[in-house]
């Protein structure tokens, strides 16, 4: 003790932490910054640029554009003139027409209404489209030709009508001094074909005035006439006077975009060609490098720790394991696996800070476990969490007795086949048993008190922090009423807990004493041949309030729960055999519980469907028995949960359970309805309960 409180004034801060801490800062803070600098200084230079590559997109296509629309116009209007220079009518005019559409095939049609009608009869055979579709559109589209009959230009996008790409353009025409316009029915398919031709990854197409698209890469969008009239990037270049212009938008779902747009001559600066790109698609070879260079700044840091490690790892390591097995330890895993991570390779132990805490970390370790053995692991870990304090305090609870019938007949066998090592074996089988039984305790929240010889005593309820203040409170107070329930809430569920606990008991004996059998035939034929015996038990259950907290000296101190509740409980276990019976609980217990998990007069015999999970068949014992204070009661022996699922309930410590089929008639839907049925299917004689005195019974018990 003397040489650990030396070394351990001579602990100084972990020199390994410093070194890889510090060797770590300098890498992050100084690749870091690099980084932050060059992914900001490039990704600015790439995002002008992307701004630049976008901008002149929209404008070489919108060039593009318009002089492909106003050729169209001037040689329409050539043909136009020609028409009338040489007559309405007539071979000439017919080889004209001919010979132009010979020479334009993408002009599909040219209209006047009420004057001229030029069709390109081979355009309509060699797409199967009907020419009738021209008079349907300009039907549909009356407006336009109005408009454009009083000098107004527009283009409409004609193509879901004619299923193939076609603009249709209405420009003003003068005739003969008489205001007109002229339609021209074009076949988009070169405009369609130069915007697709992008391989800088912007998104290029032209709109009218309505925001109506007319040429896309995506024949489909155009197909279904979509408008982009909402976009952001449309809005801002309607509402801008501008001829042409770079912005910055957001779509719907905020991504943000570099957009760019120029205004087309033909049609009055209403038709415009627009360009988009996203920005994370513009910025993507940013992004790239900047996540390159990060990946070389954790490599490079990777590296530093790495080498620190290698100088310091007789110092981290051990304080990291240190460091996890104290907070399992503070959580109450007493006997976790980190320990092993202890367990130092050299062959002589650590003589510096690490060898000390270590040795002082498992010294901690044994003293833990010493006292989760002599108390209760549950308790301990209470303790350990600052759950529980060293006052007694009173408090509703559970309590449970149990013991083997027969135990002192048990022991005699032990002791005419083992002599002087009878006590290992019977220790050994106690242990058996008592595992069994106590992890039917634990699973279902309960505690285990002590040990008694054969017996058992535990309770639940005992670690719960429920403050009975509120019984002090005035009526008035409506906390009361609040607390109170809550508090009746509790205790009903420390009952059916037990109730669920002492239950699986019954199934964890039969699998006992199945395994017993087993055992003894295996080693029948042997000199001392060893065996374990076939058992049975008797168990009881109270509800009530006790006294729990550690009692005893200052030098030896035990948790426990004492009073008249823990009594009765005793009394209940052992009355049993006189009841013919495994499992009793008292009349408050079934008080307690009965209005929501028994069906009984008291409910109608019906119970709600959240709690139909945990119903309890119990039948009363058709004998009396005073207690004192409360007059003459009844115990109730438990016949079954009918709803029990055993495999649920042990799957909660062991996933890979599997209920024995041999043993599944102790509870659930294939155990008993009667308590005849109990008793047949355990071996318990039926009792004459006109020759029972069960209050003769109690002197026979020594109270808790």
């Amino acid at each position: 003790m003397e040489k650990a409180q030396e070394n351990k004034s001579k602990i100084k801060h972990s020199i390994g932490f410093k070194l890889v801490l510090i060797i770590s800062i300098l890498v992050l803070v100084s690749l870091g910054t690099i980084t932050t600098l060059v992914s900001v200084i490039v990704g600015n230079d790439v995002s002008t640029k992307a701004r630049t590559t976008n901008f002149d997109m929209a404008v070489s296509k919108a060039d593009a554009a318009d002089n492909e629309l106003k050729t169209l116009r001037a040689n329409v209007f050539l043909m136009l003139d020609m028409l009338n220079a040489t007559g309405s009518s007539g071979i000439l005019s017919r080889q004209v027409s001919t010979y132009f559409f010979e020479r334009n095939q993408s002009i599909a049609a040219v209209i006047i209404p009420e004057s001229k009608e030029l069709i390109n009869t081979r355009y309509f055979v060699s797409n199967e489209i009907e020419s009738t579709l021209i008079n349907d559109f300009l039907a549909a589209n009356q407006e336009d030709v109005i408009a454009a009959e009083q000098d107004q230009t527009i283009i409409l996008n004609a193509t879901p009508v004619f299923d193939v790409p076609m603009l249709a353009c209405f420009y003003p025409y003068k005739e003969a001094g008489f205001d007109q316009a002229v339609i021209i029915f074009y076949a988009a398919d070169s405009l369609a074909d130069m915007f697709g031709q992008n391989s800088s990854g912007s998104d290029v197409y032209m709109v009218n005035h309505r925001g109506d698209l007319l040429v896309h890469s995506d024949f489909n969008l155009v197909k279904a006439g979509s408008n982009m009239a909402k976009s952001d990037l449309v809005i801002q270049m309607q509402k801008d006077n501008s001829d042409n212009r770079q912005v910055t938008f957001n779509d719907e779902e905020k991504v943000k975009y570099f957009g760019a747009y120029k205004r087309i001559s033909v049609g009055d600066g209403g038709i415009a060609v627009l360009s988009q790109i996203q920005e994370g698609k513009a910025l993507a070879a940013v992004t790239e490098t900047t996540l390159r260079n990060i990946y070389i700044t954790f490599a490079v840091l990777f590296i530093s720790v790495l080498f620190i490690f290698l100088y310091s790892k007789t110092l981290s390591n051990p304080l990291k394991a240190l460091t996890a097995v104290a907070n399992e330890i503070k959580q109450g895993n007493f006997n976790t696996e980190l320990f092993d991570e202890l367990n130092s390779k050299k062959k002589k132990p650590r003589n510096d800070e690490i060898g000390v805490l270590i040795q002082s970390t498992k010294d901690e370790r044994e003293i833990l476990n010493t006292v989760s053995r002599l108390t209760n692991k549950g308790v301990a870990k209470a303790i350990v969490r600052k759950e529980i304090d060293f006052e007694p305090h009173l408090k509703d609870i559970t309590i449970f007795f149990s013991d083997i019938r027969g135990f002192t007949a048990i022991s005699d066998g032990f002791n005419k086949r083992f002599g002087e090592k009878s006590a290992g074996e019977i220790i050994s089988f106690l242990n058996d048993y008592m595992s069994r039984m106590v992890n039917c305790i634990t699973i279902s929240g309960g505690n285990v008190d002590k040990f008694e010889g054969d017996a058992i005593m535990a309770c639940w309820g005992v670690l719960r922090d429920d403050s009975l203040e509120f019984e002090k409170m005035a009526d008035s107070d409506p906390r009361k009423k609040e607390l109170a329930q809550k508090h009746a809430e509790h205790v009903k569920k420390d009952a059916i807990n037990a109730v669920r606990g002492v239950l699986a008991m019954r199934y964890a004996l039969m699998v006992y004493n199945k395994a017993a059998e087993a055992f003894t035939k295996e080693h029948e034929g042997e000199p001392l041949a060893k065996y374990k015996p076939h058992i049975r038990i008797g168990s009881g259950l109270n509800s009530g309030r006790a006294t729990v907290g550690f009692m005893g000296s200052y030098d030896k101190m035990e948790f426990t729960s004492i009073g008249d509740a823990v009594n009765l409980a005793s009394r209940t276990e052992s009355s049993n055999k006189p009841c013919g019976t495994d499992m009793l609980i008292t009349e408050d217990t079934y008080n307690l519980i009965k209005m929501d998990y028994i069906k009984c007069q008291e409910n109608n015999f019906t119970i709600k469907p959240e709690n139909q999970k945990y119903e309890i068949i119990v039948e009363v014992i058709p004998v009396t028995f005073e207690v004192k204070g409360k007059g003459k009661q009844h115990f109730y022996g438990v016949v079954n949960m009918p709803n029990f699922d055993i495999e649920e309930f042990f799957k909660t410590t062991d996933p890979e359970f599997k209920a024995d089929p041999d043993c599944i008639t102790a509870i659930g839907p294939k155990g008993p309805k009667t308590l005849a049925e109990v008793r047949t299917l355990l071996g318990i004689p039926t009792p004459d309960f006109g020759g029972v005195n069960l209050d003769a019974e109690e002197s026979k018990v020594t109270a808790s």
